[in-house]
């Protein structure tokens, strides 16, 4: 057998163990991305969900105060007023009250000027973001008005509980909650210059009870930089199974190859 061919087996046994060993490291890449892309997407629907439970629960606490308050509506403030802050007491949740006719406020329990929200027609109930002043970021809070007839009442929460809603959610993806008047999320709202971006893993949910939506997403270039970061941890384990793949590879092809040659040389 010439040299040439001799060189040329030797290059193609060389080139199949080398093909052999990065099948492993080729698949393992694969999955390790795909089960990467799966993950954040299910992170992004947990935090949906997870969120749209968290505030829901908030608002039926708000919608419990409000349907209390309002056997008050229409009474005096000077009669009503004691019994809304013995109500607020009691429930640490309640940032005000305030009780309306004829859709204009009439008795506050705070001091400070309280929003007025706008029924849309045939319904009964309404969920508003209120924003204050930019200079004070937790000038942020939740209205819910309940309305019987020509009477209501407006129950407050505080932006915090909602931003707490939107906290700590496996893989930490940006979630957003918004409502026709703006949107909050955990470090700012619509007060400011621009809006979080949500362009990786974005997922969308509304509440059916009460209308505003939900969503969450990866900034751009997240999944890229942990990929890479998953990529870097694994790559030497992924690689040192490639090894002792192609380590077997060459043991298998060299040994039958050697065990041929000498069978042939013995019946030579």
């Amino acid at each position: 057998m010439s040299k040439f061919k001799v060189a040329g087996r030797c290059f193609q046994q060389l080139l199949l163990i080398v093909s052999i060993s990065l099948i492993p490291v080729g698949f393992g890449l694969m999955m390790l991305l795909y089960q990467h892309d799966q993950k954040h997407q299910e992170n992004a629907r947990h935090a949906v969900t997870a969120t749209l439970t968290a505030v829901d629960q908030i608002l039926d606490r708000l919608h419990m105060a409000a349907q209390t308050a309002l056997v008050l509506a229409g009474t005096p403030c000077l009669t009503a007023k004691p019994r809304l802050l013995e109500q607020i007491e009691g429930a640490r949740y309640l940032r005000g009250l305030t009780l309306t006719m004829d859709g204009r406020p009439y008795c506050k329990t705070l001091a400070t000027s309280h929003p007025s929200p706008v029924l849309p027609e045939g319904r009964h109930s309404s969920v508003q973001l209120v924003f204050g002043s930019h200079a004070t970021p937790n000038a942020v809070h939740v209205a819910y008005q309940l309305q019987r007839d020509n009477l209501g009442v407006i129950a407050t929460a505080y932006g915090l509980a909602l931003r707490n809603a939107m906290r700590g959610h496996p893989g930490n993806p940006v979630v957003i909650l918004e409502t026709k008047e703006g949107f909050i999320w955990k470090n700012g709202d619509s007060r400011d210059q621009s809006r979080p971006t949500q362009s990786e893993f974005r997922h969308a949910g509304k509440s059916q009870q009460y209308g505003y939506t939900v969503t969450a997403g990866y900034l751009a270039g997240y999944s890229a930089q942990r990929a890479r970061r998953t990529v870097v941890h694994t790559l030497p384990a992924l690689a040192l199974i490639g090894v002792i793949t192609g380590l077997i590879s060459y043991w298998s092809i060299f040994c039958h190859c050697g065990q041929r040659n000498r069978t042939a040389v013995n019946s030579a």
